[in-house]
């Protein structure tokens, strides 16, 4: 691929993208359309994507009662299956989906991968990385035609390699041809540069090959996602201390200073994401008590303060219409956690017309 090209166009374009999608997402399911169930569900990212590619939703599967609560809000008539997936037996989520073995088109999951991530410790006896097995044990009974699985780009770093190998015999063992990519989303219409593993597999008597998507040569920087923001703090965000500070200021300096006035020691880093370019990956965790920042993220282009919760949902490509209840640590910790929707819908159209339509 030629080197990236940056999307030269404003913030009216990639509303009027955005806005596309959420029409696409609200549009009645056509009769013969493609049968999805997303396991580990989250707030929606990974389900707004298949919806946008015209998918119709079978039953999501979500353990934490605020992901739910924001789900519900945004995918109005999906059953949900709110409990551990451990407890999700197939029998009875073939019975919540109204199908029978072998009759779904796709299963699709991010299992929790914490364990995974470099941006934390990485753990080999993490328990989080075990929760695969309970996306492997709902694939071994379900029988979908496909599958889709997201994880983080450190599993094929050092130890976790083993990991990696574990994971791809076990889906193999179930009856699929398996191919793994990283792929990152700032090549998929998504402002933000997220590097994850795509596993897409395909079951053997289909006799179709596993594929990915190809990126598109061109980026959407973070001025097309929210240069018609300004600077607005978060309103309970419960201080005064955003200034304008001109790009490229000494962040980490401003940071300590900040926190020592609150009497917090901080002794995480930030580093300025820059405006003509996508933004760096959005983090789920370290914000503290009431001061909306997060540690060891990303600071506003422009002005040193971190983004507002509108701003992550365009980086994250959520349309503005797509509604986030809780806090700004929750709502930071939803989109931390998922898929970039317009990311997600690249790979649902991709096994759409590759893969289904393919083996039809």
């Amino acid at each position: 691929m030629n080197a990236p090209t940056v999307a030269i166009s404003g913030p009216r374009k990639y509303r009027a993208i955005l806005d596309a999608a959420w029409a696409a997402h609200m549009a009645p399911r056509l009769d013969d359309a493609p049968t999805v169930v997303s396991t580990f569900a989250g707030c929606g990212g990974s389900s707004l994507g298949f919806s946008i590619a015209g998918y119709r939703e079978l039953l999501a599967v979500e353990y934490d009662d605020h992901a739910v609560q924001t789900f519900k809000l945004n995918f109005e008539g999906t059953p949900v299956f709110h409990g551990d997936i451990a407890d999700l037996s197939v029998e009875e989520a073939l019975n919540l989906c109204g199908i029978g073995p072998g009759e779904l088109d796709v299963l699709d999951g991010s299992p929790p991968c914490q364990g995974f991530s470099t941006a934390g410790h990485r753990v080999m006896d993490d328990p989080r990385n075990s929760l695969f097995r309970e996306f492997v044990r709902l694939l071994d009974g379900l029988r979908p035609r496909a599958f889709v699985m997201e994880n983080v780009s450190g599993m094929v770093k050092g130890k976790m390699k083993l990991i990696f190998a574990d994971i791809l015999r076990m889906l193999r063992d179930c009856g699929y041809r398996v191919s793994a990519r990283l792929l990152n989303a700032m090549y998929f219409q998504v402002p933000q540069s997220r590097q994850r593993m795509i596993f897409v597999g395909v079951r053997e008597d289909l006799g179709v090959e596993p594929s990915h998507p190809r990126p598109i040569n061109s980026l959407y920087p973070v001025s097309m996602a929210i240069g018609d923001f300004g600077n607005e703090p978060d309103i309970d965000s419960g201080h005064s201390w955003v200034d304008e500070s001109p790009q490229g200021r000494n962040t980490k300096t401003w940071i300590k200073a900040h926190y020592a006035a609150q009497g917090v020691r901080y002794a995480g880093q930030i580093k300025r994401d820059r405006w003509g370019q996508p933004a760096s990956t959005l983090l789920t965790s370290g914000f503290m008590k009431k001061y909306c920042y997060l540690r060891n993220s990303s600071c506003h282009p422009l002005y040193t303060r971190p983004y507002s919760a509108a701003e992550r949902k365009r980086i994250a490509s959520f349309p503005d219409q797509f509604v986030f209840v809780g806090t700004q640590g929750e709502i930071a910790s939803r989109i931390g956690n998922c898929v970039p929707p317009l990311f997600m819908r690249a790979v649902a159209e991709h096994v759409r017309t590759a893969i289904l339509n393919a083996s039809q």
